[in-house]
């Protein structure tokens, strides 16, 4: 893939990132067009793998693959109700991997949602290392200070 459409495909999945109070998420209609399926029934075919998929993985359908409902407009100002998925970056990351490889899309998909993954790996395992340093350094000033207590012969302080 040339660079420009590598840049356009990363700048279109997270154009259709949503964020609520807690957690970001893709709406399936949303993520359906992005990895090249028409047809809402074909891909839901594939929804159903990644469901399984996450299932046999010991993980909770209901905490990555939310049935909802919304209003879409269909012309003329007319609104209806259709069916939607909110999916979680690994409910996305599950589809991608079960979709028709020969897409392009699909290719790409999998690449970003594997990428985007190993970001978020390498975040959390910063984040815990730089918590384990900080409760080093909090028990080596706690250490001084006792040490220092026990050299003048006084008893430690203790907030």
């Amino acid at each position: 893939m040339k660079k420009e459409l590598i840049l356009e495909s990363h700048d279109a999945f997270e154009n259709v990132l949503q964020q609520n109070e807690s957690t970001e998420f893709w709406y399936a209609r949303d993520l359906q067009k992005l990895l090249g399926y028409t047809e809402w029934r074909n891909f839901l075919l594939v929804v159903n793998k990644a469901r399984q998929a996450c299932e046999n993985s010991k993980n909770k359908n209901e905490d990555h693959f939310v049935d909802v409902n919304k209003m879409v407009d269909i012309g003329s100002g007319t609104k209806r109700d259709v069916d939607d998925i909110m999916l979680t970056r690994y409910a996305c990351y599950l589809i991608a991997q079960n979709g028709d490889p020969r897409k392009n899309e699909i290719a790409f998909a999998q690449t970003y949602f594997a990428v985007q993954t190993r970001k978020q790996e390498i975040i959390e395992q910063r984040l815990a290392e730089v918590e384990r340093l900080q409760a080093r350094e909090k028990l080596s000033n706690s250490e001084k200070s006792l040490s220092s207590a026990r050299t003048l012969g006084t008893k430690p302080y203790s907030p």
